[in-house]
C-alpha cells in the first residue's frame, strides 16, 4: 500500500496493522531549547527514566518489530523497549531528525538574531531549508518509506514501533495520511517519550492517537 492510499473496490481487505511512532527521551539540548537536528546528543538521566517508563507501557502492546533512528537519543530509547520485549532493534539513518545545517546547536533566540528572515519565513509555514538543511518534504521522502517497508513485513494485525524524532515523526505521519505538506504543522509536536499511533483501515492509515502517554483505547463513535 502506498502512503496515504485508501482501499478501492475489489482491493484486498486491510491487514489491520498498527504503527506506533515514538519520540525519544529528553536530552540536554531539549532542556536548553537548542535545535538538535542530526547532531548526536545523548539522553539525560531524566530521558532514560522517561524511556523506561514509556517502554513498560508500550510493551503491553506486544509489538512485533522495532525500528529506530541510529542517533544515540533514539537508539537508547528503543533499547529500553527491546530489553522488555526481547526484540532486536533495526537502526536506520533514514529515521534521523531533519538536518538543520547552521541552525543546529542554536537556540530560537540565537537563530532569530543570526537568520532573522529565514527564521520568520519558517515560522510563517513557508518551505525553508533551515540553516541550509533539509526541507520537510525531503525528510518525509526518506523516513516514510522506511516505516512502510517495516510495516509491510508485519504479520496481519501486527504492531511496529518506530523510534524517531519530533520533526521526522510529524512529516512521516503527514505523508502516510496523504496530507498536503502545508498541513503537516497542524499535527502539533510530541513531548519527549510520547507517541502517536496509526492504524490500518479500509481507507488506509488513520491517526488514532497523537502525543499520547498512555496505551491506545478503542475509539467508539458513529464515524467508524
Amino acid at each position: 500500500m502506498t502512503a496515504g492510499a485508501g482501499a478501492v473496490a475489489g482491493a484486498p481487505a486491510p491487514r489491520e496493522r498498527r504503527i506506533v511512532l515514538w519520540r525519544h527521551g529528553q536530552t540536554a539540548w531539549n532542556v536548553e531549547g537548542r535545535f538538535q537536528g542530526t547532531t548526536d546528543i545523548e539522553l539525560t538521566g531524566t530521558g532514560v527514566r522517561q524511556a523506561r517508563r514509556a517502554a513498560r507501557r508500550l510493551a503491553g502492546l506486544e509489538p512485533d518489530a522495532i525500528v529506530s533512528s541510529d542517533l544515540r537519543r533514539a537508539a537508547a530509547t528503543a533499547a529500553e523497549l527491546a530489553a522488555l520485549t526481547g526484540l532486536d532493534v533495526v537502526h536506520d539513518p533514514g529515521l534521523r531528525e531533519t538536518y538543520a545545517g547552521d541552525w543546529q546547536g542554536l537556540t530560537h533566540t540565537e537563530i532569530g538574531e543570526r537568520h532573522g528572515d529565514e527564521y520568520l519565513a519558517w515560522k510563517r509555514g513557508e518551505p525553508v531549508r533551515r540553516g541550509g538543511g533539509e526541507l520537510e518534504t525531503e525528510v518525509a521522502d526518506r523516513a516514510a518509506p522506511v516505516v512502510l517497508r517495516h510495516a509491510d513485513a508485519l504479520p496481519d494485525g501486527g504492531t511496529l514501533v518506530v523510534v524517531s524524532h519530533g520533526g521526522a515523526i510529524r512529516t512521516t505521519i503527514g505523508r502516510l495520511l496523504g496530507l498536503e505538506p502545508r498541513h503537516w504543522e497542524g499535527l502539533g509536536g510530541l513531548a519527549n517519550c510520547f507517541w502517536s499511533v496509526l492504524a490500518e483501515g479500509i481507507r488506509g492509515w488513520r491517526l488514532m492517537e497523537h502525543n499520547a502517554g498512555s496505551l491506545p483505547e478503542l475509539a467508539l463513535g458513529d464515524d467508524d
